[in-house]
């Protein structure tokens, strides 16, 4: 019968530190603006409130159906909206729980979420912009449209890609940080 006999090696035991040189180490508090705190709120927040301006007024015009870019806007506010909202309940709750929100999977999914919904939003208002650009002062037709409501409902579409850009970016960072 072969039986293996334990070796023991001798190990030096670790040397005594005083904790006041090296603390222990300890998870990185919250950032405001991460998901689940209360600076990741307000940005969810200002989003949302932007978007649905952007929408709104958008939506206020008569003739806004006539043009492509337009609707893009529509439809990428729309986006956003719905996007922010979900994540600002979900702020809420973690907030009133005192919940972390710092899993994995969930950082990778707002940040996938947030970059979408971002590339979406700016790119929206980019091409709604270039056609206020082109009505008002290539076209000269600005006393025939609602110059005025497309150049608000572009702004408050870049507003909110503005708010939406801190959260990608804090979320990407923290994800990157693992």
């Amino acid at each position: 019968m072969f039986v293996s006999r334990p070796a023991v090696h001798p190990v030096e035991a670790p040397p005594l530190t005083d904790a006041a040189e090296n603390p222990p180490r300890v998870r990185m508090k919250d950032i405001q603006g991460m998901p689940g705190t209360p600076g990741g709120l307000a940005l969810r927040l200002f989003q949302f409130a932007f978007a649905v301006a952007a929408l709104g007024v958008m939506v206020s015009t008569s003739d806004f159906a006539s043009v492509t870019a337009f609707c893009y806007l529509v439809a990428a506010v729309i986006v956003q909206c719905l996007w922010s909202i979900s994540l600002a309940f979900l702020d809420i709750y973690a907030l009133l729980v005192k919940r972390s929100l710092r899993n994995s999977r969930a950082l990778c999914m707002f940040t996938i979420g947030d970059g979408i919904t971002s590339t979406l939003t700016f790119a929206a208002a980019c091409a709604s912009a270039g056609i206020t650009v082109l009505i008002g002062n290539d076209l000269n037709v600005c006393s025939q449209n609602h110059c005025t409501s497309f150049e608000t409902a572009t702004a408050m579409a870049f507003i909110s890609w503005f708010a939406v850009s801190p959260s990608f970016l804090l979320n990407f960072w923290s994800l990157a940080s693992r």
